[in-house]
């Protein structure tokens, strides 16, 4: 929700709330709208979670403003006892939120001097307008999903466009590989997180589960790309090697995608790593070395492919 959409939504609900307050004969009829402004949230998730938790919290008060008037009467002391017991337990019970608009209702007996049901039914129906109109109000929160998959896009281009950076490296042996694709990635994937949890708790009795899984997937995918990226800058494979492990590169950027699977991708590195074991041990330090990155590159590429076939079996 954008501050033009929020603010119209507060405005709106807060003088509904006034007008129906006045319509209903109600005193004080403002404090139906001051509930409603701070009742509009982010989230229909959070204005109705809100709206619950000052629910308890205005039972609670009233609850303790009517044994300390009752005791003490209509004065400052008692107004003193009601918030020192009040405030305390608002807090032990996690119902902090309520103690400012249930407050201003309280306060409303201590000014007419009476603990009448009429009048503590009119504080309740002053509360129920305000939070319910807040309610209401959020119930109309404008899709993300064109956001999200615009997301899903950006997060496939960056990522083969990482791929096929790897593919040319290993194919030429020059060029700096920098990890500044991987840093935009990264930064892409915070944003399409911090979208999808926000739809996610627009999302009343429809989840997004699958967006959430998707770009934390990817997100795990892209620290295996940092790793490789690290190992691939001082990789000198022979030509043969790195043409090979230049062409699952390539392959695996050109499958990415939502809908693929995976598993053939993992086949063709199984493979590769047969190949590998069955060739003659390394001789010397350098043709060592040489050989553990190239395994170790595999292996990152396998887990890289093999997260996407977890996330494919369990989600999708």
């Amino acid at each position: 929700m954008n501050h033009l959409e929020r603010t119209l939504k507060i405005v709106l609900a807060a003088v509904f709330a006034i007008v129906l307050a006045e319509k209903f004969g109600l005193h004080y009829a403002s404090s139906a709208g001051i509930i409603a402004i701070l009742s509009v949230l982010e989230t229909r998730k959070s204005t109705l979670k809100m709206a619950f938790q000052r629910l308890q919290s205005v039972l609670l008060a009233f609850l303790l403003a009517v044994c300390s008037y009752s005791c003490l009467g209509f004065n400052l002391w008692a107004l003193s006892v009601y918030l020192l017991f009040y405030v305390f337990l608002a807090y032990r019970l996690h119902l902090e939120a309520g103690i400012a608009p249930s407050t201003v209702l309280v306060m409303h007996l201590l000014a007419e001097k009476s603990l009448a049901p009429e009048l503590i039914a009119e504080e309740f129906t002053l509360f129920t307008i305000g939070a319910g109109l807040a309610l209401l109000f959020n119930l109309y929160m404008p899709s993300k999903n064109k956001e999200i998959q615009a997301f899903h896009q950006q997060v496939e281009v960056q990522m083969k466009a990482i791929l096929y950076r790897f593919e040319t490296f290993l194919l030429t042996g020059s060029g700096e590989n920098k990890a500044e694709l991987i840093n935009q990635l990264d930064e892409t994937l915070e944003q399409a997180l911090r979208l999808v949890y926000l739809e996610r708790h627009n999302q009343l009795f429809q989840q997004t589960n699958y967006q959430v899984h998707y770009f934390e997937m990817r997100q795990q995918q892209n620290k295996l790309l940092r790793q490789m990226a690290a190992n691939i800058s001082r990789c000198h494979l022979a030509g043969r090697e790195s043409s090979l492990l230049a062409h699952l590169f390539h392959e695996t950027a050109h499958q990415l995608s939502e809908k693929n699977s995976g598993v053939v991708l993992i086949e063709d590195i199984e493979q590769m790593l047969t190949l590998f074991r069955q060739t003659d041990l390394p001789k010397t330090r350098q043709e060592f070395e040489r050989r553990a990155v190239l395994f170790q590159l595999l292996q990152d590429l396998e887990r890289f492919i093999q997260i996407k076939v977890d996330f494919y079996q369990e989600i999708a």
